[in-house]
């Protein structure tokens, strides 16, 4: 059924889009001004894509762009979907298998996330290299679909350790310093108690988040390289005494967000 509905998708999209993707970008909160920058740009609205959801979240413009940049064809998902919205994990992550299915092979996915590792710093980028999932439930859960990819999926390289290596050497050419870690997913919508992070800290987390890890999963089915890379946009839950918020999210990204752009741009330089 599903794979049904991602084939309508991907033939209403390539109806309307110039180019054959070759790498999708996946922007997160605050984050979506990278979109800006796409050339000979495509945008369609989430509400004007079949079986699409709409994303509702503050800061996320809700509209798929594709064209090209840094001489890359890429589509891009300018706002993402959460699970703390309503959506399953299906919906959550059609977008992937869409974008996979247009062409593209490769998934650059971003997001604003809490640092729990007590030597960051609001405003870091970390390039992820692995991930723990606190969601409680998993994309794949139900019957598999082999046109996607296996029924039992090996996780022991999620994210491409070639992307990485890339990441790390687009940020020197451009003197953009990053960390990397281990980015744990929980559904959200509430931040966590400092208790939380004191156990997530323990368990190796050095960023928390609400989401990305379901779309990383269905792109490892789909055999779609993944690089991640957060931003921490605040210091998680009991290591600064300051109450959380949102705008906080949103201003930090704002700060950082020509770092941010300049080391994506490169990355998609660098890469093959």
């Amino acid at each position: 059924m599903e794979l049904l509905k991602v084939e309508e998708t991907v033939e209403y999209l390539a109806d309307l889009i110039d180019i054959k993707p070759e790498i999708a970008l996946i922007l997160g909160s605050g984050l979506g001004e990278l979109a800006d920058e796409i050339k000979e740009a495509t945008s369609i609205p989430y509400s004007e894509i079949p079986n699409f959801p709409v994303s509702t979240v503050k800061g996320h413009a809700g509209q798929l762009v594709s064209g090209r940049l840094r001489r890359k064809k890429v589509i891009a998902m300018q706002g993402r979907f959460h699970y703390y919205e309503g959506y399953d994990m299906a919906e959550i992550t059609f977008p992937v298998r869409v974008m996979e299915l247009l062409g593209a092979d490769k998934l650059i996915i971003t997001n604003s996330a809490g640092g729990v590792n007590r030597n960051y710093n609001v405003g870091d980028l970390m390039i992820i290299n692995d991930h723990i999932n606190f969601m409680g439930t998993n994309p794949l859960v139900g019957p598999n679909e082999e046109e996607f990819g296996p029924r039992f999926l090996d996780m022991s390289q999620a994210y491409s350790p070639e992307l990485i290596t890339a990441a790390e050497r687009a940020a020197s050419k451009i003197g953009v310093n990053t960390r990397k870690g281990v980015y744990l997913a929980t559904t959200g919508p509430n931040y966590e108690t400092p208790a939380e992070v004191r156990c997530m800290s323990r368990l190796g987390a050095d960023a928390v988040g609400m989401s990305t890890v379901p779309e990383v999963i269905v792109a490892n089915h789909m055999n779609c390289e993944v690089l991640g890379i957060s931003c921490i946009a605040n210091m998680a839950a009991g290591i600064l005494s300051e109450p959380l918020d949102h705008m906080e999210v949103i201003e930090t990204t704002k700060r950082v967000k020509e770092d941010f752009i300049n080391l994506v741009t490169k990355v998609l330089e660098v890469i093959e």
